[in-house]
């Protein structure tokens, strides 16, 4: 599905799905090298930066933690950033795309829209709205944690303990999706040097910048995960240690009294065996000795 955008002189073109015959008309009227063409076609893996004459060709993939319209853990969207327009390409719907889709359209309408003179501070206003959506993303992660730290210390550790694995598990998708923004948007900035004007430096730039807010929230969530599994582990490793210390000590307790029962029915003369209230004797004795032994365990400390 193609949708054209216009502000002035930019040319917005968006792509989602996009058929052969949609990306070969773009590639005659945009002059797209064909091994663009061929790139634009089917999801690539790894992202990339390539510099042409007349345009920017740059892939990157995003997370998608809570906002997946096909189940998949990540989006790729392709831009191919010429000096007035810019075409971008994914293979699902991107929710940051579709939002800045309706502001652009609703401030070009308007005439508002100070986006700039060249294609390429609107891919820097499209990244940037892109990495907002990434902070949110990871701020339903940040809850997530409250959420977990506030149940470990209602005695809920045992539940917790794959709750933290699910949270790791993301942020672990999470970190491997964007793990090469950093390599891709610094060749970016050299790209953009030579491709756009001097003044346009400052973004470049501050791209990089975006781009750290996000890994740097993500760090921050990484190290508190790891100290909310120690808590847990430490809080599980405690509750264990006291079940086993009360059934080390119950079993203590019952030894003796097993003893006395087993000897007592052994069968032979024994004092006591035969007397009158022998049961309820042989009763008050055992009960003496877990009294005795609760009172030891209890003047040790260990109850």
């Amino acid at each position: 599905m193609l949708t054209k955008y216009t502000h002035k002189k930019l040319v917005w073109i968006d792509l989602e799905n996009p058929s052969k015959e949609e990306v070969n008309n773009l590639a005659k009227e945009y002059k797209i090298h064909p091994l663009v063409v061929q790139e634009l076609l089917t999801p690539t893996v790894r992202p990339k930066v390539d510099l042409y004459s007349d345009f920017i060709y740059l892939i990157l993939h995003f997370p998608t933690i809570s906002h997946s319209h096909n189940g998949e853990i990540e989006q790729e969207v392709d831009f191919v950033i010429g000096k007035n327009f810019l075409i971008t390409v994914h293979y699902d719907m991107v929710d940051p795309l579709r939002e800045f889709s309706k502001v652009f359209e609703v401030n070009s309408i308007l005439d508002k829209s100070a986006i700039g003179d060249h294609a390429g501070y609107l891919f820097f206003h499209i990244m940037r709205s892109m990495y907002k959506n990434l902070t949110n993303e990871l701020g339903g992660i940040t809850q997530k944690l409250k959420d977990i730290e506030e149940k470990i210390f209602m005695g809920e550790e045992g539940r917790m303990v794959r709750e933290i694995s699910n949270t790791n598990r993301s942020l672990l998708d999470f970190r491997e999706s964007i793990r090469f923004h950093k390599e891709i948007l610094e060749s970016f900035e050299i790209a953009g040097k030579h491709f756009f004007e001097n003044k346009f430096d400052y973004y470049l730039r501050s791209l990089l910048g975006e781009y750290y807010k996000v890994f740097n929230l993500l760090e921050n969530q990484k190290e508190m995960l790891v100290d909310l599994r120690d808590t847990n582990d430490s809080l599980l490793t405690t509750k264990t240690n006291e079940t086993m210390k009360i059934l080390t000590i119950t079993a203590f307790i019952f030894l003796p009294l097993t003893l006395i029962s087993q000897i007592f029915s052994m069968g032979v003369n024994l004092p006591i065996v035969g007397a009158q209230n022998d049961f309820q004797i042989i009763l008050g004795i055992m009960v003496s000795v877990a009294v005795m032994m609760f009172l030891f365990f209890k003047y040790k400390k260990w109850l």
